[in-house]
């Protein structure tokens, strides 16, 4: 694998992290979701500001372009000569990591996209599903107890090097660990304004999803 090698599949996964499913799909009814609700172009706007089959269409995109940059792209670099049979883990990693800084930073949409939660879970089902299952568990649980989106998504993000390290021996050595603590403190960064909105007070709730507190408020 040579240094252009690596730049080229780098640049292609940002390329095709920059096509933002929220702004592509919204270009067909002419809207622009940055316009509406929160302002962000991502699946929980899409969904409070458009319904459920939107958003689902936007998630479908944003996790799909996830998953084709980390397994077939890097297969299309090999048939073409460009990558080696043995595919460098690193190489898969710095492309996920691409894919998921286009999409919250995407070129076609003038650097202001979403906040990556639905493409690097994309990125995780493609590389590691079973850290998947345990990082839905806590969101999850976390929406059923307090009805957060943007703060229980960065707590998620946090635990994903955590839950890795615990089923994995020696996990300091591994590269997944690095770019795991890394994504989720990028997550968090992108998800500043929900933490600055959740330390005033006026982080805005999914009511419908507090479960515990509409069955404690009904008894």
């Amino acid at each position: 694998m040579t240094t252009l090698s690596l730049f080229l599949l780098v640049l292609l996964a940002y390329l095709l992290g920059s096509v933002n499913g929220s702004l592509v799909l919204g270009r067909f009814k002419n809207i622009d979701i940055r316009s509406q609700g929160s302002g962000n172009a991502g699946g929980t706007n899409a969904l409070r500001t458009q319904g459920f089959k939107f958003a689902l269409g936007v998630i479908l995109i944003d996790v799909g372009k996830a998953i084709f940059v980390v397994t077939f792209l890097p297969y299309l670099f090999v048939k073409l000569g460009l990558l080696d049979n043995a595919i460098d883990q690193r190489v898969i990693l710095f492309a996920a990591a691409a894919v998921v800084i286009g999409h919250c930073y995407p070129i076609w949409h003038g650097f202001n996209g979403g906040k990556g939660a639905a493409t690097l879970i994309g990125v995780l089902l493609a590389l590691s599903p079973v850290i998947v299952m345990y990082l839905l568990l806590v969101f999850f649980t976390l929406l059923i107890l307090t009805g957060y989106v943007g703060p229980n998504t960065v707590v998620a993000a946090l635990s994903a090097p955590l839950i890795y390290a615990l089923r994995t021996t020696e996990f300091l050595k591994q590269d997944m660990f690095w770019f795991l603590l890394i994504m989720g403190i990028f997550l968090m960064f992108t998800h500043r304004s929900n933490l600055k909105k959740l330390m005033q007070g006026n982080e805005s709730r999914f009511e419908k999803a507090r479960l515990l507190h509409r069955l404690i408020k009904k008894k």
